[in-house]
């Protein structure tokens, strides 16, 4: 069983919002553990890092989505949002969620899709 579950994603219009969750399925995936991130992968292109809130709620956002995407954490749920307003048809790509607590490997999401049409 995947230890990270997303749900959300979709198509949207340019200017919709959509809000992407991932959800820890295992109880000793303790959140203050983790460093959480957000990433993505657009047609032809390499991953790359879209957000991150780390243990002591710090974030930070790639420079093309700051200012229209939000990372937040629901410690008690232990469930990592992506609140994505103000899309554009550049947003479109596989979006992934990463746990990661820099022991052994990090844990990914299973991915899901965010479509935006112009």
């Amino acid at each position: 069983q995947a230890r990270l579950v997303q749900s959300g994603g979709g198509s949207v219009q340019a200017g919709g919002s959509l809000r992407l969750s991932c959800s820890a399925s295992e109880e000793s995936m303790k959140s203050y553990e983790y460093d959480k991130s957000w990433y993505r992968q657009q047609p032809g292109k390499d991953r790359e890092f879209v957000s991150e809130i780390t243990t002591d709620g710090t974030t930070t956002y790639a420079d093309s989505v700051r200012g229209r995407f939000t990372i937040s954490h629901d410690n008690i749920k232990n469930i990592l949002y992506l609140q994505m307003n103000n899309l554009m048809p550049e947003d479109t790509g596989m979006y992934y969620c990463l746990y990661d607590s820099y022991v052994g490997s990090p844990d990914w999401g299973q991915g899901t899709q965010v479509t935006v049409s112009s």
